[in-house]
């Protein structure tokens, strides 16, 4: 979900892993040349998810640590292709948490031109609807408010990390 941590923990994830780290949504926004507001705008939802599937599957077979954005395991089919090819983790957040870590959400579309008990609102919505979707990862893990060493730390642990002989 959008403010759970992926930017902050998947970087260092992948330090600690030894493994290349790849934000979807920035690869997106390289291919098409805009970003992620303007395609949603340009575009719509449902060809950003058309672009963003294309850029999950090119992904495939990297062994890299990708953070996906958050509404990509919610499509068909991505959930089957990511277990195919890695493990699928969920960093959980309570909708509070998330909003302050989001801020004003100008640059995120399902959120932007929202106060914030409407963007708490739709948080809220959007986790109902994803629920069963995040919860399906093999690993889930929560981002509270502690230090992201110890999310790394756990997250490591759970995925066989090699500097851990454990």
């Amino acid at each position: 979900m959008m403010g759970a941590g992926k930017s902050t923990v998947g970087p260092a994830l992948a330090r600690r892993l030894g493994r290349r780290f790849v934000d979807s949504d920035a690869e997106i926004e390289r291919e098409a040349g805009r970003s992620i507001p303007e395609l949603f705008e340009s575009e719509g939802e449902a060809a950003f998810r058309l672009r963003e599937r294309a850029v999950i599957e090119a992904l495939l077979g990297q062994g890299a640590v990708v953070a996906l954005g958050g509404g990509a395991v919610a499509q068909p089919g991505i959930r089957e292709l990511l277990a195919r090819d890695g493990t699928l983790v969920y960093l959980r957040a309570r909708p509070e948490l998330l909003l302050d870590r989001l801020g004003d959400c100008r640059k995120r579309p399902l959120l932007a031109g929202l106060d914030r008990e409407a963007r708490l609102a739709r948080l809220v919505a959007l986790l109902g609807e994803r629920r069963e979707a995040y919860e399906s990862a093999e690993v889930v893990v929560d981002t509270g408010p502690g230090p992201v060493d110890e999310v790394v730390a756990a997250l490591a642990a759970r995925l066989g990390d090699p500097a851990d002989p454990r």
